[in-house]
């Protein structure tokens, strides 16, 4: 009788009121984590860990702390799941597809492939420090395509774990922010140009503020040589998370269905970056989406954090570790490369 009645009050009370918790709870640790970006930008100058960053550490912190909490669960994995994927597919509204050539159909050429080599080194390093298929893969889409917003949206293409999710977004940031220091001494080491080196940091720094801290320090010419280079890096997106969708479908169904072949989020991505880049929408409205999708993004990597506990990464932190530095290191030859072979001046 106490059953049904819970099954009747339950009913009651519709799909959204049980998930406000959770999502209050994501709202919450977001808002702490962009109050500490702000408290590091007024201290610094800038933020060396962008609050997208602290907001799965916050987050991770908070549940290792609390313990589960049931309450809290269903609006977390909301914001964790359908909120990101709404973010993923506002992203699309904010690239214009023909900046992609702006410097060149060589550089651009040499960007994809950088990409797909970066993919596959990073992938073959994840696995050789011993991580599974999946973890590896998050971590070489991390540091070859865009970081968080890779990661973020190859994971629930390939099915990835939370846990998995959280370690590759977490340690890949942190190593980060090591590179946006000291990847400048690697100007006089190679006898780099502002532009050189623009290009080097858009193709090897993890996540776009840190390509802008990483390039802006050096010069004005880095700064806007590294913010193209590295959209062009972020256009690879949608056809990297295709490719991984292709192959989850290939291994689990043998019944061609769209919706199954690619997410909606990734379909609506493609869309809008089209629309975007032959002006049907104006750049007002891609800059809206821009900061919509940033605070979605936000609220989503703090929902992200709530649902894991830190225990349960650190017992990967050691192999994931090793995998991103190594992923990067070789990251950062091939783009020297490149710069070398293309003639980049």
């Amino acid at each position: 009788m106490a059953t049904t009645a819970a099954a009747v009050g339950t009913r009651r009370q519709g799909p959204v009121l049980p998930l406000l918790p959770g999502v209050a709870a994501a709202v919450a640790v977001s808002l702490i984590a962009v109050a500490g970006g702000a408290l590091e930008e007024r201290a610094f100058g800038r933020a060396i860990m962008e609050p997208l960053v602290l907001a799965i550490l916050i987050g991770m912190l908070a549940r290792t702390a609390l313990g589960t909490v049931p309450r809290l669960e269903s609006g977390v994995r909301f914001v964790a799941k359908e909120v990101l994927e709404l973010a993923v597919l506002l992203l699309g509204a904010t690239m214009e597809v023909p900046r992609l050539f702006s410097s060149g159909p060589t550089l651009a050429a040499g960007i994809v492939l950088l990409v797909c080599l970066g993919l596959a080194f990073g992938y073959a390093i994840g696995r050789a420090a011993g991580l599974p298929p999946k973890l590896a893969v998050l971590v070489a889409c991390g540091n070859a395509i865009c970081g968080n917003s890779a990661i973020a949206a190859v994971a629930p293409v390939i099915g990835a774990d939370r846990e998995d999710v959280a370690a590759s977004i977490a340690l890949t940031a942190v190593l980060g922010v090591g590179v946006v220091l000291t990847l400048p001494l690697l100007i006089p080491l190679f006898g780099l140009s502002n532009y050189q080196y623009g290009v080097l940091a858009g193709l090897t720094v993890y996540a776009v503020p840190q390509v802008l801290a990483a390039a802006f320090a050096v010069s004005s010419l880095s700064g806007q040589v590294a913010t193209v280079v590295k959209l062009a890096r972020v256009l690879m997106l949608g056809p990297v998370v295709t490719f991984f969708a292709l192959r989850a479908h290939r291994a689990t169904t043998s019944t061609l269905s769209l919706r199954r072949l690619v997410p909606w989020f990734v379909l609506g991505f493609v869309v809008l970056a089209t629309l975007r880049s032959v002006n049907v929408i104006p750049e007002t409205i891609g800059n809206s989406a821009k900061l919509l999708a940033g605070w979605l993004t936000i609220a989503a990597m703090a929902a992200l954090g709530l649902s894991v506990d830190v225990r349960s990464v650190t017992q990967v932190g050691g192999r994931v570790m090793t995998a991103v530095a190594g992923s990067l290191v070789t990251l950062i030859v091939l783009a020297l490369a490149l710069i070398r072979l293309v003639g980049v001046r």
